[in-house]
């Protein structure tokens, strides 16, 4: 089942991801005897129960099972593959444990897999150093031989090397913890496209077929009289409870307020808002697209309702972008709990001042409130394109600080997420002809850089900008998904961000073959 957009919250019990577990699998043997699989036993359930503890991973730690045989093997990684609550295995060589056996369940396993190289005690107790103590603590080796098995099967893992009580671990643990339930919400995404791509646009296409097939991402298309529809039918109860709330979380323009002369604009604001939520509520939809080329029966280009809509966890591509749609709601989901805010962006216009260039990122009307600085502003003014009337929007700048800038493009043969670390900076100026949202940032590691890069990569205009994420964690989805990462970070250098673009490309036709 689809997380919905109002479940990936904090909960009671620390945990963001309620009902998601992952399992925790410890390896061994039985030739070890009785006594020393007890010890092992008693020592993985004390790994599990500190992991689950931990708030930095946001799902449950299940202890599973102590692992001995291949069949056992193979029925908990079918168990995993069935179960709903399961986002993911984390596996364990406490001893040693002969690999053959787990080709089998490795084989089968369609759930991420996180290897963790731990052991479980901390420091050696060097004069009491016995073969039973070696025996029982084995994990340097045991975690070897499995590695090798991965490996040889060409399984896409992720490894985290460190003690089981150390936060570093914990903190990586839970950072794939966030992918692995962003997949499991791909498996499950259905995407509402409301009308077409905006006409000529190549970049925002891609291949609906092929992303079902390798990510689980349904896209379904309606023409803008189903919308018109759901939004002539909004219960009136359902827009009034909306007007109150634009009245109560946002500073209304004087116009917009009750009584004023543009009030019902604002009501007309509502309505698509209240049609918006039932249509993708009705149709378990977490993610959608409009066009501003295709509104007929609609009044003004949804503004506000997607701003909200977004904020409330929903993806969103504007002009038929169902790509970043997608991915908006997959890093919103993998972003649950944590401070910070997820967007949709563009790539608008740059200052290009010597030695001080930066990007000034935007869009007509759609950007999430999530990103904002303060209070935002309920407002309406012209929109120069569209034909249509006057749109309702809020306004805001973008907080400051360090986020990632993530797209996704359809190659033709394969998809690729391009990932650039940015510096979001407070936007200084007052830009009092420009009332729509908007972010200043500065590409990392310098703009000429990341943006020669970026455009090499062939990294669309529209993208997904993320606070509450770092790029350990796109990457980690990317792994996850088998989807080409181009990440571009405060180290990259031109030359090796190019040759690895070469090298992408030949590994990406071999595999082909």
């Amino acid at each position: 089942m689809q997380t919905s957009p109002s479940e990936v919250s904090r909960t009671g019990d620390s945990k963001s991801f309620s009902g998601r577990e992952l399992w925790l699998l410890a390896g061994s043997q039985d030739m070890y005897g009785a006594e020393t699989l007890a010890q092992v036993e008693s020592q993985w359930r004390e790994v599990a129960t500190a992991l689950d503890a931990v708030e930095a991973i946001p799902a449950r730690i299940v202890a599973r099972q102590v692992m001995t045989g291949a069949e056992e093997i193979l029925r908990v990684c079918q168990a995993a593959n069935a179960s709903e609550e399961c986002v993911g295995l984390i596996v364990w060589m406490h001893t040693f444990s002969p690999a053959r056996m787990w080709i089998a369940g490795l084989s089968a396993l369609r759930k991420p897999l996180l290897h963790l190289h731990t052991q479980f005690n901390q420091q050696l107790p060097w004069s009491e150093i016995d073969m039973d103590f070696m025996n029982l603590n084995q994990s340097a080796h045991g975690d070897r031989e499995f590695a090798y098995m991965a490996t040889r099967l060409g399984l896409r893992r992720k490894t985290v090397v460190g003690h089981w009580r150390d936060p570093r671990t914990a903190e990586r643990i839970g950072t794939w913890c966030r992918a692995a339930c962003g997949w499991h919400e791909a498996q499950h995404l259905r995407v509402a496209r409301f009308g077409d791509n905006m006409r000529n646009v190549a970049v925002t296409e891609g291949d609906k077929v092929e992303a079902q097939i390798r990510l689980g991402i349904t896209v379904d298309g309606f023409g803008i009289g189903d919308l018109a529809d759901a939004v002539a039918e909004a219960p009136a109860a359902d827009i009034q409870q909306i007007l109150e709330q634009y009245d109560n979380d946002y500073v209304v323009a004087p116009e917009l307020a009750p009584g004023g002369e543009r009030r019902a604009s604002l009501f007309d604001a509502a309505q698509i808002e209240a049609g918006l939520r039932r249509f993708l509520t009705g149709g378990s939809y977490g993610a959608f697209t409009d066009t501003f080329e295709d509104l007929h029966g609609i009044k003004q280009l949804p503004g506000v309702a997607v701003q909200r809509l977004m904020a409330d966890g929903y993806g969103f591509g504007a002009e038929g972008d169902w790509k970043t749609a997608a991915l908006l709601r997959v890093v919103k989901v993998m972003a649950g709990g944590l401070p910070g805010g997820t967007s949709f962006m563009e790539d608008y216009t740059y200052d290009l001042s010597p030695g001080d260039e930066r990007v000034l990122g935007s869009h007509m009307l759609e950007v999430c409130p999530s990103i904002a600085a303060g209070q935002p502003s309920c407002e309406i003014h012209q929109l120069s394109i569209g034909g249509r009337e006057d749109p309702v929007r809020l306004v805001f700048n973008a907080a400051p600080g360090p986020a990632v800038l993530v797209s996704m493009l359809d190659l033709g043969d394969r998809f690729r997420l391009v990932a650039n670390e940015v510096e979001l900076e407070p936007v200084e100026q007052g830009l009092p002809k420009l009332p729509v949202a908007r972010a200043v940032w500065r590409p990392r590691p310098d703009f000429f850089t990341a943006t020669e890069a970026w455009l090499a990569a062939g990294g669309p205009h529209h993208s997904v900008l993320t606070t509450a994420l770092d790029l350990e964690a796109i990457s980690d989805f990317a792994n996850i998904a088998g989807i080409e990462l181009f990440a571009i970070d405060g180290c990259s250098q031109l030359p090796q961000l190019l040759n690895e673009l070469r090298w992408n490309h030949g590994y990406s036709k071999s595999e082909c073959r």
